[in-house]
């Protein structure tokens, strides 16, 4: 099912900690080794970090075996103001001699394409996702760079494109508003909670969108081993999903499926969903990934989780 698993590339774009170039493409030969061909990565990662590492990697493979993302909207910049010395503000353990700005417009779209290609070191990426704009202005996001986004690929500079958000609200308008291929929806639609099967999911079924689901791990809290010193949405996890997480882990275990393998594949049973995204730094957890990936889960498992309303 490698096919259907997609990487992630926030982390080797030191996200959190700092991640040596040899850890960087020692990950990123254990997915290609494993069976993985989608890509996915944002000049917000590190600051363009992850592009030039992830494009060091990808050059060295045939460019039709492999699928490539990357997202526009956010400028990166010389920083002509403070500085603190890294990024980690943002997340990012890397020197803070750039900053992002916002530019959803054609020619902040185009400027950034041409950049992250630059940093890729190749000559196309596959898709291009408009990253964040809910969280830098919805409105605006979507007024402009829905139609640059479309230019681009009337252009033929990219196949297709889409967005990148954290919101369902968000992503439905994107999908109603515009004329899109793809969404990449994060913790919307995972084991944990499925606010996205209510509108979003049958929009993108009927219009022929298709869905990545990412940070289905809900930040960690589904793969770590004691939710409660996991984070949820990057924060402190509450006490009811802390305790839903446990009664999840508990029915997994009944039919001996680890609660991270019943995590990766649930959002894939939903026909809408094309394939999950999971990033990591370290080869031991891309290997338990594949492995999740690979894992035969019994249909009585997602009938006692019905049962027992853990999902809908």
């Amino acid at each position: 099912m490698t096919e259907r698993l997609g990487f992630g590339a926030a982390s080797i774009g030191n996200l959190y900690r700092e991640v040596s170039d040899d850890d960087a493409h020692a990950v990123l030969a254990e997915a290609w080794a494993g069976g993985i061909r989608s890509f996915d990565t944002a000049p917000h990662y590190g600051l363009g970090l992850s592009e030039r590492r992830l494009g060091a990697f990808l050059r060295e493979q045939p460019r039709d075996t492999y699928r490539l993302s990357t997202k526009a909207g956010r400028l990166i910049v010389p920083n002509t103001g403070r500085r603190y010395g890294t990024d980690e503000a943002n997340g990012f353990v890397v020197p803070d001699d750039h900053v992002r700005r916002w530019d959803p417009s054609l020619d902040g779209v185009r400027r950034s394409l041409d950049a992250s290609l630059e940093r890729l070191g190749l000559d196309h990426v596959d898709t291009l996702f408009l990253h964040d704009p809910d969280v830098y202005g919805l409105d605006e996001g979507l007024r402009l760079g829905l139609p640059a986004l479309a230019r681009l690929r009337e252009d033929g500079l990219v196949d297709e494109i889409g967005v990148g958000v954290n919101s369902v609200e968000a992503a439905v308008r994107a999908v109603t508003e515009g004329d899109i291929d793809v969404v990449m929806i994060a913790g919307r639609y995972t084991l944990l909670e499925q606010p996205a099967a209510e509108e979003l999911l049958p929009l993108c079924q009927e219009r022929g969108v298709r869905v990545l689901a990412v940070a289905v791990f809900n930040s960690g809290l589904l793969a770590s081993a004691t939710p409660a010193a996991a984070h949820y949405n990057y924060g402190a996890v509450p006490p009811e999903l802390a305790e839903r997480t446990e009664r999840l882990r508990e029915v997994c275990a009944r039919f001996g499926v680890a609660l991270p393998t019943a995590a990766l594949q649930y959002p894939l049973r939903h026909p809408a969903v094309d394939q999950v995204v999971v990033g990591t730094a370290r080869t031991s957890s891309l290997r338990a990934n594949i492995a999740h990936m690979g894992t035969v889960v019994p249909d009585e498992l997602w009938e006692t989780l019905r049962e027992e309303r853990l999902i809908p």
